[in-house]
C-alpha cells in the first residue's frame, strides 16, 4: 500500500511539482478541516513550530583565559532560596529545577501524587495548577505551591494555610490573555465537584481575575493572602510571556516576593490552536526583558525569577541561569519523564488518532498512559511511584548536567553563571538575549555591527 508521503514524492518527481512555503500541507490540513466543522481547533501541548530557543546559544567554557573546576573535588552548589523578600518561611530548594503549575483534571490523581513523589525525592517543588488541591498531591510532596488563579476553582482559605507558597497566576505562556480549558470528557464527577461544575460539560476558564483590574488592586490582593496565611508563604506572580518588562515591573510593586514568567513553549492541557502559536514571545525573549526590569529596581536576587516554558535538559537550566534567572520550572519535560507518550503504548495512541511522541492527546482525556486522563481503568495503568522515581532520576540528570557546564565555565554555584559566559549562533537570539553572535562582539541593537 503506497502512502500518502510516497504518491507526493513520486508526483513531484514525475511532474516536477513544487510545495508552498506559505500553504503547506499542514496548513492545507488546518483549512479543510475548518472548512469541514466550523469550529477551531482545540489542542493540548504547546507551541510546534520553531521558534528561536536556547539551542541558539553556547557557552564559553574554560580553556586558557577561564580556569575550571575539577568535578571529583570541588563542589558546585545548586540550592537557592524562594520567596526571602517578604516571607517568613521562604522555601530552601535543593535544586532550581522545580515543577510548573498542571491541574488535578488536566492530569489524573495518580500523575498528581508521581509529581510530588519525584519533586521531593530531589528536594524541589511542587505546584497544583487550576482546580485545588488533592490529597495525594499534598500528602506527597515537601515543597506544594498552591496556584491561586482567575477561575478560582477549587479555591479553599484552608488549602492556602496548607500550600508552602502561593502563586497568583495572571497568564501562561501557551495561552497569555486567555483562559484556560478543560474539554468534558476530563470532567469527572471528582473534578466537578471540586470544581464545582456540571459533569461532562466543557470547561472554559476566566481570563482575568474577577476581583481586580489593575496591578493596585493586585497588591491589595496580595496582602489578603499574607493575612489568610499569617505572612508566612511566600507569594509568586506568574506572567504569560508578552510585555514582559512592565510585567515584571508591576509584580514587584505589587509586592510579589518571587515572579515566573512563562514563554510561548509553555505548554497547555487544552486551547486554542491559534492561541498556542500566535500570541506570546518566546523564552529567550522573555528572559533578559524580565531581569533588565528587577536590576532597574535593584531587586535582580532580591524578587527571585523563576523561567518555563520549553526547558528541557541541564544545558537549557544553566543557559537561563546565566540570563539572570534563579530557578526554572518544568512542566512538559515532566510528564515526558514519567512516560507520557511512552512507544511502548504506540499501538494505543494510534487507536485515538495520535502517536507516540506527537502529544496530541491531552485535551481528550484518553491517555492510554494514564497521566493526562480522568478514566480511571486507564489512569490505574500508571503506577506514581514507579513515575515519581522516573521523574526523580531525570530532575538529577537536569541538575548535574547543569553543575557539569557551571564547572567548565568556572562557577562554584549555578547563580554565578552569567551573560559573560554565553555567545549566540544566530543573529535573532544574538538579538533577543542580548549577548554577542559567536566569534564577534556584536549585539544586534545594541553595539555597532
Amino acid at each position: 500500500m503506497t502512502s500518502q508521503t510516497e504518491s507526493t514524492q513520486t508526483a513531484s518527481t514525475q511532474w516536477g511539482l513544487r510545495e508552498s512555503a506559505t500553504f503547506d500541507r499542514t496548513t492545507i490540513a488546518a483549512i479543510q478541516r475548518a472548512a469541514e466543522t466550523g469550529i477551531y481547533d482545540i489542542r493540548g501541548w504547546g507551541a510546534k513550530r520553531p521558534l528561536p530557543h536556547f539551542d541558539d546559544l553556547l557557552f564559553l567554557g574554560a580553556s586558557m583565559s577561564r580556569y575550571p573546576l575539577e568535578g571529583y573535588r570541588e563542589k558546585c552548589g545548586t540550592d537557592v532560596v524562594l520567596g526571602d523578600r517578604f516571607a517568613k518561611f521562604p522555601l530552601h530548594l535543593a535544586t532550581p529545577v522545580t515543577i510548573a503549575g498542571m491541574s488535578f483534571g488536566a492530569l489524573s490523581g495518580r500523575a498528581k501524587e508521581a509529581l510530588g513523589r519525584g519533586a521531593s525525592e530531589v528536594g524541589t517543588s511542587t505546584t497544583t495548577g487550576d482546580g485545588g488541591m488533592t490529597p495525594e498531591e499534598r500528602g506527597q510532596s515537601k515543597h506544594l505551591v498552591y496556584q491561586y488563579l482567575p477561575s478560582r476553582y477549587g479555591m479553599n482559605p484552608d488549602d492556602l494555610r496548607k500550600a508552602d507558597a502561593i502563586e497568583v497566576v495572571l497568564g501562561q505562556g501557551a495561552k497569555p490573555g486567555g483562559g484556560g480549558m478543560l474539554l468534558g470528557q476530563k470532567i469527572s464527577e471528582r473534578v466537578a465537584g471540586m470544581r464545582t461544575l456540571p459533569q461532562g460539560i466543557d470547561q472554559r476558564s476566566a481570563s482575568r481575575h474577577p476581583d481586580w483590574t489593575g496591578p493596585d488592586d493586585l497588591a491589595i490582593k496580595i496582602n489578603e493572602l499574607r493575612e489568610i496565611t499569617d505572612g508566612e508563604k511566600p507569594i509568586y506572580v506568574k506572567v504569560g510571556a508578552t510585555r514582559t518588562y512592565y510585567d515584571v515591573k508591576l509584580a514587584c510593586h505589587s509586592g510579589a516576593d518571587v515572579v515566573v514568567v512563562d514563554g510561548m513553549q509553555g505548554g497547555t492541557a487544552a486551547t486554542q490552536e491559534v492561541f498556542i502559536e500566535h500570541v506570546g514571545i518566546p523564552t529567550l525573549a522573555a528572559i533578559p526583558q524580565a531581569v533588565q526590569a528587577l536590576q532597574e529596581l535593584d531587586l535582580h536576587r532580591k524578587v527571585q525569577l523563576i523561567v518555563s516554558g520549553g526547558i528541557r535538559n541541564g544545558a537549557d537550566v544553566a543557559k537561563a541561569m546565566a540570563l539572570g534567572t534563579d530557578a526554572v520550572a518544568i512542566g512538559s519535560a515532566a510528564l515526558i519523564a514519567l512516560g507520557d507518550n511512552d512507544p511502548r503504548y504506540a499501538a494505543d495512541y494510534e487507536a485515538i488518532g495520535s502517536a507516540a511522541g506527537f502529544y496530541d492527546d491531552f485535551q481528550d482525556g484518553r491517555d492510554p498512559a494514564g497521566i493526562t486522563t480522568q478514566d480511571p481503568e486507564l489512569a490505574a495503568r500508571f503506577d506514581p511511584v514507579e513515575g515519581g522515581r522516573r521523574l526523580a532520576n531525570f530532575l538529577r540528570v537536569l541538575t548535574m548536567e547543569a553543575q557539569t557546564i557551571a564547572r567548565a565555565c568556572g562557577k562554584a554555584h549555578l547563580q554565578h553563571l552569567e551573560p559573560e559566559d554565553l555567545v549566540a549562533i544566530s543573529i535573532e537570539a544574538a538579538a533577543m538575549a542580548r549577548i554577542p553572535l559567536a566569534g564577534t562582539s556584536w549585539i544586534p541593537g545594541q553595539t555597532p555591527a
